[in-house]
């Protein structure tokens, strides 16, 4: 039986204080009604203002992460469950993409989503494909919750036929994630901070907290230590076979918040 998460308020004090790094889902997670709402992105400035890193780490399309990228307190956003990689480069002065597959391999890919794509439309009543899509490199999505609605056995069945032509899926709180490939949330959280600060996650993983609210971050759930749902993971609760190890009292961006003041209020008390 998975491990009921404990409370936000039970998080030990010196392990909030040794945090150097905060890696955080976005919808539902930083989001509140589709938008990231002023007590999150208050949030986000004063974890980076306190010197934390901070990576958002999403399955929303590169093209949809762009905005953000650029303007939100973030040090870098990973999209497509760890497809592509955006972050500022001061040296470049300007908003860098890398992606976790050579050209050549994505445009191959390209093809196979696309007919994915097309046999989920044509086998699973009343799906449809996330209005993001155009904005997607790596990824294909099936919406099921954003603008459109499927039942639980629908949305069993865009899983059951995306993989079995042969691609990775997955189900956040919005839409249903088909991709190609071995990357997934946990290697682009790998990827980036080698990426930007030289470093091992893995070796790290006890001074990152990361945030999440879906079943699709259960292995980021499972791999850190500090792992934190916001409240409205528990929507979730008869699905998840992986609980984080706290649970914030709040719900979506103002959860976030609270996982921040946590993390703040440890230090200022040191």
């Amino acid at each position: 039986m998975p491990v009921p998460p404990e409370s936000l308020d039970r998080l030990p004090a010196a392990a909030a204080r040794a945090v150097h790094g905060v890696l955080t889902d976005i919808d539902d997670t930083l989001t509140t009604a589709g938008a990231i709402t002023a007590d999150a992105l208050q949030a986000l400035a004063a974890l980076r203002g306190a010197g934390l890193r901070v990576v958002a780490v999403t399955g929303r399309p590169m093209g949809w992460s762009e905005p953000i990228a650029c303007d939100a307190p973030l040090d870098a956003v990973v999209a497509e469950n760890g497809g592509v990689a955006l972050f500022r480069d001061a040296a470049a002065g300007a908003l860098q993409v890398e992606y976790a597959q050579g050209e050549a391999e994505r445009a191959v890919n390209a093809r196979r989503l696309r007919a994915a794509a097309e046999r989920v439309l044509r086998e699973v009543p009343g799906a449809t494909l996330a209005r993001d899509s155009t904005g997607r490199r790596t990824d294909i999505a099936i919406d099921h919750a954003e603008f459109a609605a499927l039942a639980p056995e629908r949305i069993a069945d865009v899983v059951r036929v995306m993989r079995d032509a042969g691609l990775n899926a997955t189900v956040s709180s919005i839409h249903v994630n088909g991709w190609i490939g071995g990357h997934d949330k946990l290697s682009g959280a790998r990827w980036i901070v080698r990426r930007l600060w030289g470093e091992d996650l893995d070796a790290e993983r006890g001074r990152w907290v990361y945030v999440g609210d879906s079943t699709n971050d259960e292995a980021m759930f499972a791999h850190f230590p500090l792992s934190v749902g916001v409240a409205n993971l528990l929507d979730f609760a008869g699905r998840l076979r992986v609980w984080p190890a706290y649970l914030a009292h709040s719900a979506r961006g103002a959860g976030f918040a609270e996982v921040a003041q946590r993390l703040l209020e440890a230090r200022e008390a040191a």
